[in-house]
């Protein structure tokens, strides 16, 4: 009861007193301060991201994760990456298919749990 008192009493106040406050402004500010929190939130989500990645990626064979690594990191093109390896094209298609396929193996038992975790059941 006390608090519904306390919001009509506001209220009045508010629409009384109109030409004293500048709601624009209020809504101007409230809109820069979610920007500003949305993009920290994104930041941080971005670096929790490539922990996780990197985690995954330090737990594939070498041999995979240097492929990874050359092709998504360095930008290497397949042919670029025939010629450091000595692998044929085709070998290097399949053995960065087989790469991403551990990738994500590793990434849904690794962040899976966590998800579970934080936010409960599926």
């Amino acid at each position: 009861m006390v608090v519904k008192i306390t919001y009509r009493t506001c209220l009045d106040s508010l629409k009384k007193n109109k030409e004293k406050y500048n709601t624009d402004t209020i809504d101007e500010i409230t809109i820069n301060r979610i920007k500003s929190t949305d993009s920290i939130l994104e930041g941080i989500e971005r670096k929790e991201r490539v922990e996780v990645i990197n985690k995954c990626l330090l737990s594939l064979p070498e041999e995979e994760r240097s492929i990874l690594w050359m092709f998504y990191f360095e930008e290497l093109s397949l042919k670029e990456i025939v010629e450091v390896t000595d692998f044929s094209e085709a070998n290097v298609k399949v053995k960065l298919h087989r790469a991403r396929k551990s990738l994500l193996s590793i990434v849904e038992k690794k962040v899976e749990p966590e998800l579970i975790k934080h936010y409960g059941r599926k």
